[in-house]
Order: structure tokens, then C-alpha cells, then sequence
């Protein structure tokens, strides 16, 4: 679903790839982490075409986004999902009215139909029907992220994309979220990409994870990863909050 290869990219004098190699498979959910500053976010928005590395190869669902005509790249990004951070949404408008964004951006569906898919969109993420008519400041964080998912989804995707989906929640918040997003995955057959620092994430939802390190990736399995020798990843996924995150993934599964 997405092939990166030989990423690098440079601001100014500052390196912050050099060489990374990436493969998303189709169906699965794959979790980025990394440590601050070490370049989660700037290559998501390379993938999604938010931002340009400054060499390197990325494919998207089997096209090169760098040979893309504009009309070509708008078609593409029809076909994935992307959730920011908080929501990003539009404070102006309604939760209706924001979910409705891509679908007359991108469709040229009836209103009424629009109006109704996105009533569906927001019932899929567990909102409650009264928040379609309530603006961003009226929603809890919990639930403006919720919003940005139901708007994420609106042109039922193929591939939909995260920026610290848990970022801000408390832990029972994070952890409803976190069983959404692995119940939507699994009925709607999506892939997953994700950027967190929530290690709990991790081990509820990711069949992989690529750790963005020394300005490369290593990638791997939960388990692989637990037999890494390199100190950042010994120290993230063995120190307090790793056992912790460990402990509670093998009680979900008990």
C-alpha cells in the first residue's frame, strides 16, 4: 500500500533522514514511533504529500507521488483518510458541516445525500447524533478527535492515517479510542499508518511498528523489537511504561 525508499531529507544543515527504507502491507496496522524530534511527523506529511523530502522515492497505493499531475494527486488522496493530531478541524463549522468537507470537495453527490453519509460517518465513530449540529470549542478532546475520524472516513478510504491519535486523551479516553480504531480497521478493512507515543497503542492495535531511529528505520513485530539491542529501543520498550504497556497486553489477551 505504501513503498518508501532511500528517503532523505535535509533542512538546511540538519539531517533528519538518511536513507529510509519503509513497506505498509495491505491490512495491517502499522505504528511509527520514535524519539522527539526525530522526524515521526515530517515523514507522514512527506507520505501524504504535505511536505517534500529532499530525495528519495515514495509510493502511494502503486503510484509515485513525485510523478503525480495535480489532477492525478487530487484522485489519490481521495483515496486515504487523514486524522491530525487535535481533530484539525474547521472551528466555523458545525460537526456535520466539517464531515461534509471532503465529499463536496470531492464528490458531486446530492446535498441531502452528503448530509446523510455524514450522520452515518458520525454515528460510526460513537458519537452521538446531537454533536452533529455542536462547533469544535463545544466538543471535549475526546470527542473532537472522534469528529476528525468521522471526517477522516468520510470517502470510505483505503488507507487511513494518524498523528498521535491519543495524544491528550486520559487513559480510559485513549483506550476507548484505541479499541475504535482496531473495531473500524478490522470491519472496514482498512490500513493503518500511525504515528504515537502511546505504547499501550502499540500493543492493542499494531501489527508492526517501525521505530525512526539514527535517522533510519527499523522495523519489526512487537516481539522482534523486544530483542533489539539498540539502547533507545532496550529503553522504550523495556523501562516502566514498556513493562506496564507489556503487563496490560497480556491481560487483554488473557
Amino acid at each position: 500500500m505504501i513503498r518508501v525508499r532511500g528517503l532523505h531529507t535535509r533542512f538546511g544543515a540538519q539531517v533528519v533522514h538518511a536513507g529510509v527504507d519503509l513497506d505498509v502491507r495491505k491490512g495491517e496496522v502499522l505504528g511509527l514511533v520514535g524519539g522527539s524530534g526525530a522526524g515521526k511527523s515530517v515523514l507522514l506529511r512527506e507520505i501524504v504529500g504535505l511536505m517534500q523530502p529532499s530525495a528519495g522515492r515514495i509510493e502511494v497505493l502503486g503510484q509515485d507521488t513525485s510523478r503525480l499531475s495535480e489532477e492525478e494527486r487530487v484522485r489519490l488522496q481521495a483515496r486515504w483518510g487523514m486524522l491530525f493530531q487535535d481533530g484539525a478541524l474547521f472551528s466555523s463549522l458545525t460537526v456535520l458541516e466539517n464531515i461534509q468537507v471532503p465529499l463536496k470537495e470531492h464528490t458531486s453527490l446530492p446535498d441531502d445525500l452528503i448530509a446523510e453519509i455524514a450522520r452515518v460517518k458520525i454515528a460510526m465513530v460513537g458519537l452521538p447524533p446531537d454533536s452533529a449540529g455542536k462547533y469544535p470549542a463545544q466538543l471535549s478532546g475526546g470527542m473532537r478527535k472522534r469528529a476528525g475520524l468521522a471526517r477522516a472516513l468520510a470517502l470510505d478510504p483505503e488507507i487511513l492515517f494518524l498523528d498521535e491519535p491519543t495524544a491528550g486523551l486520559d487513559p480510559i479516553g485513549a483506550a476507548a479510542f484505541d479499541q475504535l480504531i482496531g473495531s473500524l480497521q478490522k470491519s472496514l478493512g482498512l490500513t493503518v499508518f500511525m504515528v504515537t507515543h502511546d505504547l499501550d497503542s502499540l500493543y492493542a492495535i499494531c501489527d508492526r511498528i517501525a521505530v525512526l531511529i539514527d535517522k533510519r528505520l527499523i522495523v519489526g513485530t512487537i516481539r522482534t523489537l523486544l530483542e533489539e539491542s539498540h539502547p533507545w529501543i532496550r529503553d522504550y520498550f523495556h523501562g516502566p511504561r514498556g513493562r506496564a504497556a507489556q503487563a496490560a497486553g497480556r491481560a487483554a489477551e488473557r
